[in-house]
């Protein structure tokens, strides 16, 4: 074959080092192929140089750049337009919309973590002395984990009840005179004793549970074989969460770092459910010490967990637009596309909060409600009203969704932290 203008090329594209096989399929080739058409790899057998390699890779970086800004572009101005061009086949002009969203959320929650104050939860959960107010007739004990009242506090809450009145007889008598319409001193009084009855009454039921409570831990530090095996006869969730309390006692008490030291130490059988009923419980003591930590660990987590969301919630997508030709695939992708650019608008907002010290993310939220309805109208091509509508109920289902998701997450993570 002689040489034909337009494939010679420079460096190790030249028809001398051109090859009829590709070395990274196999597939064959003709001499006039610059690329394997089967994996789209360099026809060269050309030895790899330095030079060679730095110019590939800012190649390439540089080609992945150009696609970053058309997609940006294009998510940006022209609402649905995208979606569009991806399903017809226009997709080397723009980043593949899955990467594209999981990299987006990374760097969101990267940039959500940075900047809040969840690692100051760990230095409070430290310094929690176990009182929910300072002052307060009401605490709560977290080594007996009960609600136990403080008479002390209590009649001082009352005193100074008291106190409060007699200052307002002295400085103006005439307010006195108007409250005495509608009731009197007497009654006032009578409220604050039927208050301090109901808390008299609460304090003796809060002592009832708290004496239940001690009864039990010294059961369980009496016998901690026995206790366990007692909590068979249970049955159900109460089963499990009876063992995850003993567990979490035992814990305590005896600074276990795993389920085989509580095995042997107790003589426990290993099962499935008493693996999982001490994991839970070693999980949320961990919790209940380090809150920020969790709450880190959790949101890492989100941008995968954002990949099960989606097909989930696109599911309802499909099933408002069954009509539309369509299919699953082209709404996931349409999905996709929408949540990467409100992932877009919530970084600028964090950004620019970051930079202002401001709160924007209620702004950039609207902005993403306008596009959300002009992307559905131009990616569906349907009338005002049946978008409207269809836009209502398909966001009211995200939001439940988006929050049984959350709360699941942060269940599941709280069990296996």
């Amino acid at each position: 074959m002689g040489k034909k203008d337009g494939l010679i090329t420079k460096g190790r594209y030249e028809l001398k080092f051109r090859g009829v096989k590709c070395l990274n399929c196999g597939h064959p080739l003709d001499i006039s192929d610059k690329y394997c058409p089967n994996c789209s790899q360099a026809n060269s057998t050309k030895k790899l140089t330095l030079k060679v390699f730095f110019d590939e890779f800012f190649s390439s970086l540089i080609n992945y750049d150009s696609k970053l800004l058309k997609t940006l572009s294009a998510l940006l101005l022209r609402p649905g337009r995208i979606t569009k061009d991806y399903i017809n086949g226009k997709r080397v002009t723009y980043t593949n919309p899955f990467r594209f969203l999981l990299s987006l959320a990374f760097l969101y929650f990267l940039m959500f973590t940075y900047n809040s104050k969840f690692d100051a939860w760990d230095e409070s959960a430290k310094n929690f002395d176990g009182t929910i107010y300072n002052g307060s007739p009401l605490k709560f004990n977290l080594d007996s984990g009960g609600l136990v009242v403080d008479s002390i506090a209590l009649e001082k809450q009352s005193e100074d009840v008291k106190k409060t009145l007699d200052s307002i007889k002295k400085v103006n008598p005439s307010i006195l005179t108007e409250m005495q319409k509608f009731d009197s001193v007497k009654g006032t009084d009578q409220e604050l004793s039927n208050q301090l009855d109901y808390l008299d009454s609460l304090g003796i039921f809060m002592k009832g549970i708290s004496q239940a409570e001690k009864r039990k831990d010294s059961f369980m530090n009496a016998d901690p074989t026995g206790y366990f095996k007692s909590l068979d006869k249970e049955s159900g969730m109460g089963k499990f969460f009876s063992k995850a309390e003993f567990f979490g006692h035992v814990i305590k008490k005896d600074t276990l770092f795993n389920f085989d030291q509580a095995m042997t130490k107790y003589k426990i059988n290993k099962t499935w459910s008493n693996k999982m009923a001490f994991n839970s419980a070693n999980s949320t003591l961990k919790v209940i010490k380090e809150p920020g930590s969790w709450v880190n660990s959790t949101i890492s987590k989100l941008p995968f967990v954002i990949f099960f969301f989606m097909p989930v919630f696109t599911l309802f997508i499909w099933l408002v637009y069954i009509r539309k030709n369509y299919t699953y695939t082209d709404h996931l992708i349409f999905s996709f596309h929408n949540q990467s650019l409100l992932f877009i608008l919530l970084i600028l907002s964090l950004t620019l909060d970051m930079i202002f010290n401001i709160n924007s993310s209620g702004i950039f939220l609207l902005i993403f409600g306008i596009y959300l309805y002009k992307a559905m109208r131009k990616f569906y091509g349907q009338g005002r009203f049946k978008t409207i509508l269809k836009y209502i109920f398909l966001n009211t289902i995200f939001m439940i969704l988006a929050f049984i998701t959350i709360v699941v997450t942060f269940t599941g993570s709280g069990l296996t932290y």
